[in-house]
């Protein structure tokens, strides 16, 4: 069980390391079509992650509420909403594709900013993949190993063009390939890190999983609502952002029901 919980929590950076490792391989920054297409795709994961692998599970946990059931997913789903507002308002970072800088003033460098960026919107994931193996690890909340690992696959996937997209500009911008390449790697490390002090407070978090299931997926849905849609759309009209939201979409569905 340890096994599988610790392969679970890395995939998710994995894929990010991986896409990261682009810099090396691709010859050119990539064109802002492509970038806004795999963030449409991004999307597409994170808001079907949010609804199969931790809504419908934080509902099916409190089935024993009756008709009072959806309580902890909208309490746990707001209360997600709440944090990464708040996150959102304190940590300074800069989106991509944007010159003004969120969150409380600092010096740090443009860099910085866009990997503290990347990091703030890899929190909820973390925390997402951290709760379900929390719940997996007391086998007896109706989480499958295949089911937390189809969430983890999901995030992975998802995770592979963000770190092309972090690291691949920051080449254009006269950054060196090995700490472009890193910079890549550092903005998904806080996954692992998340995931694993959420399993570390196992013992606490089970007695309220469905309200923490539910608060993952409201932060994560904050991340897409907030960053991703905005960034999708920035500059000339394409439906095929919208075409690979909903194939991200699917790819996710299709993992949770097929492996859960």
């Amino acid at each position: 069980m340890q096994k599988d919980v610790l392969i679970g929590i890395l995939i998710p950076f994995i894929g990010t390391s991986l896409g990261a490792a682009g810099v090396f391989f691709l010859k050119h920054e990539l064109r802002a079509g492509v970038t806004r297409a795999l963030t449409g795709f991004a999307a597409g994961v994170m808001v079907a992650a949010s609804v199969w692998s931790l809504l419908i599970p934080s509902i099916e946990h409190s089935k024993a509420m009756g008709v009072w059931s959806f309580v902890p997913a909208v309490v746990g789903f707001f209360a997600g909403i709440l944090f990464l507002l708040a996150l959102d308002n304190i940590i300074p970072h800069l989106h991509r594709g944007s010159d003004e800088a969120e969150g409380m003033k600092s010096n740090f460098s443009k860099t910085a900013m866009l990997v503290l960026a990347v990091t703030l919107h890899n929190i909820p994931e973390g925390m997402a993949v951290g709760v379900v193996y929390a719940g997996l690890m007391t086998q007896n909340n109706g989480i499958t190993v295949a089911g937390a690992l189809a969430l983890s696959l999901g995030i992975a996937i998802q995770n592979f063009p963000e770190g092309a997209i972090i690291s691949m500009p920051l080449k254009g911008e006269g950054v060196s390939k090995p700490r472009a390449f890193l910079y890549g790697v550092l903005s998904g490390a806080v996954e692992p890190v998340a995931a694993v002090l959420t399993v570390l407070a196992a013992s606490v978090i089970i007695p309220i999983l469905p309200y923490l299931l539910s608060f993952a997926a409201g932060a994560m849905i904050y991340v897409v609502v907030e960053e991703l849609i905005p960034e999708m759309s920035k500059g000339e009209h394409s439906n095929s952002n919208t075409l690979f939201f909903a194939f991200g979409f699917a790819v996710m569905m299709v993992l949770d029901v097929a492996l859960g």
